[in-house]
C-alpha cells in the first residue's frame, strides 16, 4: 500500500471517530476517542509529509542534469624565473568556482590543466613535451582572480629557450642555413676552385684564361661610352 492509500484510509478511520463522538454521550468514551483522533492525524501529518519529500525528490531527479562540454585552452602566456617556469591561463571567474574544480597533474616532461563547470563548460590544457625536466613533487597549480597560475619547478636552474622541444625544433628549422647566409661571390669561388681541383689542364688553363681576363677588367674599372 503506497502514502496515498495509507493517507486515504487514515482520512476514512478520522471520519468515523468523528461521528462516533457526535454521537457519544459518555465522557469516558469521548476521551478514549479524542486520544485516538488526535493520534490518527499526526498519523495522517507524518505520512503527507513524506509523500512531500518523496513528491519533491523525484521533482529533482526528473530535472535532466546539465552535462558540461569541454572546450581546449589555447591561450596563455609563460615567463620564469631561476626555479621556476610559469604558465598564465586566464578564465575569467575561475577564483569564483571551488577549487576542487581545479585539477592538474604533472610528469616529468609535461602537465595538464582541467577546470571542471566554469560557465557551463569544462576547460582543459595539456602541454606535453616540455623543452626541459620538471620536478614533479615540486610542480603545483595556484588560483588567482581570473586566472589560474602554473608553477613547472624546473630540475636544474638554467633558462629555458622555449616551453616546449617543438617550439625548439621549429625554431631551428626556421635559422637560415648557412648557405642562405653565405656571400654569392663566395660559393661563386668555392665552387670555381672544386672545378679547378677535379679537372683537366685544358680546363685549368681555361679557368686560369677566365681569371686574368676578370682581374684586368676590374683594374681598369668600367668602359665609358661618350
Amino acid at each position: 500500500m503506497d502514502l496515498s492509500e495509507q493517507i486515504s484510509q487514515l482520512e476514512s478511520d478520522l471520519q468515523e471517530i468523528n461521528l462516533l463522538l457526535e454521537k457519544s454521550d459518555r465522557k469516558r468514551v469521548q476521551d478514549v476517542l479524542t486520544q485516538e483522533k488526535k493520534k490518527v492525524e499526526r498519523e495522517i501529518a507524518l505520512k503527507q509529509q513524506q509523500k512531500d519529500h518523496l513528491a519533491n525528490k523525484q521533482a529533482v531527479d526528473d530535472v535532466p542534469s546539465s552535462k558540461c562540454y569541454t572546450v581546449k585552452i589555447n591561450n596563455y602566456g609563460w615567463d620564469q624565473s631561476d626555479k621556476f617556469v610559469k604558465i598564465y591561463i586566464t578564465l575569467k571567474g575561475v577564483h569564483q568556482i571551488s577549487a576542487e574544480n581545479v585539477q592538474s597533474s604533472f610528469t616529468e616532461r609535461s602537465f595538464s590543466v582541467f577546470v571542471k563547470d566554469l560557465d557551463g563548460k569544462n576547460h582543459q590544457m595539456a602541454i606535453k613535451n616540455l623543452l626541459c625536466p620538471i620536478d614533479v613533487q615540486e610542480s603545483c597549480r595556484k588560483i588567482k582572480t581570473d586566472m589560474v597560475l602554473v608553477m613547472c619547478k624546473k630540475k636544474t636552474q638554467k633558462k629555458w629557450e622555449c616551453l616546449t622541444q617543438v617550439e625548439k625544433q621549429t625554431k631551428e628549422k626556421e635559422k637560415p642555413g648557412p648557405e642562405e647566409n653565405a656571400d654569392p661571390s663566395e660559393g661563386l669561388m668555392t665552387m670555381l676552385k672544386k672545378i679547378y681541383s677535379e679537372g683537366d689542364d685544358e680546363m685549368k688553363r681555361t679557368i686560369n684564361k677566365a681569371w686574368s681576363e676578370s682581374q684586368d677588367k676590374k683594374a681598369k674599372g668600367p668602359d665609358m661610352d661618350f
